[in-house]
């Protein structure tokens, strides 16, 4: 099974078998647990059976229009071209699919076709915008580029940045999932559907918001995982990637620790992989909606462009 955060740093692959879990229902252990008192067991996912597809509604001011995402969706569609005169003019944006969400434990990882730390001047091969780390460093500039925002910024496509904690039931594992909202709110649901006989009743039932400056928040230095051309990162409580914090390309990932809980490790990446929500262009055709803002109505001129070339 794949597990791409137990080798040394490598250029992203496409990840070739991404299946949902089987078995992997039933209550989180401990009292307040979905299920009650201990595990009840079974499979909520329903043996091997794939996923059916799920809209998931996009906070935000863009990309707008219809607004939704799909869970276990395809993706894909066709690249465009930011038109002149809007944000981001002249990036290009869309074609990223299923296949291709899983970059590596580097910044700027999980983008199709791109490598290279950091996400100054990227497109966007999956509409949404990269994660954004609060504060400053003085030994690692590309982790902290302005030009997205702050973690805060309520036009980035599904909200503002929120985090969630998924921890063992197990050992002392504790990790945190860091994206918009739209897609963290996704994301509990389907690794709740998925890895709940790993999960400690603590874990999330809801989007957290991000606090950058609040020292429990997660830190660029725990990314065990990008995903999604750097919009969505796993990160591990405890964890001191040092290579994160080095200018120095040719550093090593530090590498985990021996004593965490990799069954849930492997459930969260798995379930990530395959659940994230992706936005296919080419099935939306995009309108603007009331309140959106200058921001917001520079997406629905590129896109509608993009689908009706």
């Amino acid at each position: 099974m794949f597990v791409p955060f137990l080798s040394e740093r490598t250029p992203a692959q496409p990840h070739k078998h991404i299946y949902p879990r089987k078995g992997g229902g039933g209550g989180k252990s401990g009292g307040g647990s979905k299920g009650g008192g201990g595990s009840t067991g079974g499979s909520k996912g329903g043996g091997s059976s794939s996923p059916k597809p799920k809209s998931v509604p996009l906070g935000g001011k863009a990309p707008a229009g219809k607004g939704t995402a799909t869970a276990y969706g395809g993706g894909g569609g066709k690249v465009t071209t930011i038109p002149s005169g809007s944000i981001f003019a002249g990036r290009t944006a869309g074609g990223g699919s299923r296949n291709q969400v899983f970059g590596s434990r580097t910044y700027g990882s999980g983008y199709p076709g791109v490598s290279g730390r950091g996400v100054f001047n990227r497109g966007f091969p999956f509409y949404f915008w990269p994660v954004v780390w609060g504060g400053s460093a003085e030994n690692a500039a590309y982790l902290h580029d302005s030009e997205y925002g702050d973690p805060s910024n309520s036009s980035r496509p599904g909200g503002p940045m929120t985090q969630a904690n998924f921890i063992s039931n197990s050992t002392n594992t504790t990790f945190h999932l860091l994206a918009d909202n739209s897609t963290v709110s996704s994301l509990i649901s389907t690794i709740d559907t998925n890895c709940s006989s790993h999960l400690s009743s603590s874990s999330s039932t809801t989007a957290i918001a991000y606090n950058s400056s609040d020292p429990n928040a997660p830190q660029p230095q725990q990314a065990v995982q990008y995903y999604r051309a750097s919009s969505v990162v796993l990160t591990l409580d405890g964890y001191n990637d040092t290579a994160a914090l080095s200018n120095d390309t040719n550093a090593l990932d530090t590498p985990l620790p021996t004593n965490i809980d990799t069954t849930l490790l492997d459930c969260l990446n798995q379930t990530i992989g395959l659940s994230v929500p992706l936005i296919d262009a080419a099935g939306v055709r995009w309108t603007a909606a009331p309140g959106m803002g200058a921001i917001g109505l520079f997406w629905v001129a590129w896109l509608l462009v993009g689908n009706l070339i």
